[in-house]
């Protein structure tokens, strides 16, 4: 949250109607200032997320998955550590959660490599679009384990959906391609785990989050070293740093286009990954979307981001109702946890 927002003034006892709503108007504003910068960050984010994957499914093909994955990671790692241990120590890593941080890491871990073998039998865009297919999995998680209430609305958004997945995969032709399930099985356990960990963020600043996960993923990455292993050429040593270099400059920006505006006016942008991944996947391997990749990630994108703006309609409904009708307007940041894909 906003540094001006967090310091507006709050008082112990209750605030008058008056009061409260003209807090409220006044923590909106500041907010809403930040919108188009909170954009523009999100963007930048894409665009190095697309970078990232663009330069792991180039080295995929040439240098073993599991080599490159770590590479990825541990660079990733190193930037981070960089920046954050000289402000914070090692006091970065304190935490009463330690076990839920390490779930997540082996979780991440497993699906980023999943990610990373789809990249050596997909297109770029293909994989990427399988991958925001993630968010439905977290919503039928939360629906199955967590009992949450399952709407007609909901139901709809997630069937229509899958039904997006499948036109993207096309099964028809050969039933689902090994490079499909692995993006699938990523998309799977990302959305899973998700839900699993999501309330994390209550607890734990994103700061630590960013630093336990990036340190647990690097740590279970270095067990696929023993599956093999090529020293690169310089050239590809530098493109192997500078996946996990931009993968770490992307989780800046993300988080800061968090921090900057509400999440529901900066999430439809994420979407832009896509945009990238087909100019890199055309420019770089000759790759021309399908017509079956368009539709069907049109599809996919919009059940998302359906869910998406209905769990925020939802927890500011929540949020309103606790007061009883009173009070500030909430405004948060919203989508606090923090990834790297």
């Amino acid at each position: 949250m906003d540094k001006r927002i967090a310091d507006l003034p709050a008082e112990t006892g209750r605030l008058d109607a008056r009061d409260a709503a003209s807090t409220g108007r006044e923590a909106l504003k500041l907010h809403q200032d930040h919108v188009p910068r909170g954009i523009g960050c999100m963007v930048l984010a894409t665009i190095m997320f697309s970078t990232a994957s663009a330069l792991t499914k180039w080295q995929v093909g040439i240098y073993p998955v599991g080599e490159v994955v770590f590479c990825r990671s541990i660079s990733s790692l190193v930037v981070c550590g960089a920046v954050m241990l000289p402000m914070s120590g090692v006091s970065v890593f304190a935490t009463r959660r330690p076990r839920d941080h390490i779930v997540r890491g082996l979780s991440q871990a497993t699906s980023q490599t999943l990610f990373a073998l789809a990249f050596t039998l997909l297109p770029l865009a293909g994989a990427v679009s399988i991958n925001f297919s993630a968010p439905l999995f977290a919503a039928l998680v939360s629906i199955i384990w967590l009992k949450e209430r399952a709407t007609f609305s909901r139901w709809a958004a997630l069937l229509i959906g899958f039904a997006g997945v499948l036109i993207v995969t096309d099964p028809g032709r050969n039933s689902f391609t090994l490079g499909a399930l692995y993006a699938l099985g990523n998309a799977v356990i990302y959305g899973s785990v998700t839900v699993a960990v999501r309330g994390m963020t209550r607890t734990e600043s994103a700061n630590t989050l960013l630093i336990w996960q990036l340190t647990t993923i690097a740590f279970f990455h270095s067990f696929l070293l023993l599956f093999g292993w090529r020293w690169p050429a310089p050239i590809d040593a530098l493109m192997l740093f500078g996946s996990g270099f931009a993968n770490a400059i992307g989780q800046y920006f993300w988080t800061q286009s968090l921090r900057l505006a509400p999440a529901t006016a900066v999430a439809p942008f994420y979407y832009l990954m896509l945009v990238w991944a087909i100019g890199f996947g055309f420019l770089i391997w000759g790759d021309v979307p399908s017509a079956g990749l368009l539709i069907g990630s049109a599809i996919v994108v919009a059940s998302g981001f359906f869910l998406f703006w209905r769990e925020a309609r939802l927890q500011r409904a929540i949020a309103y109702g606790a007061r009883g009708g009173r009070g500030p307007v909430q405004v948060a940041a919203g989508g606090r946890g923090v990834t790297c894909e």
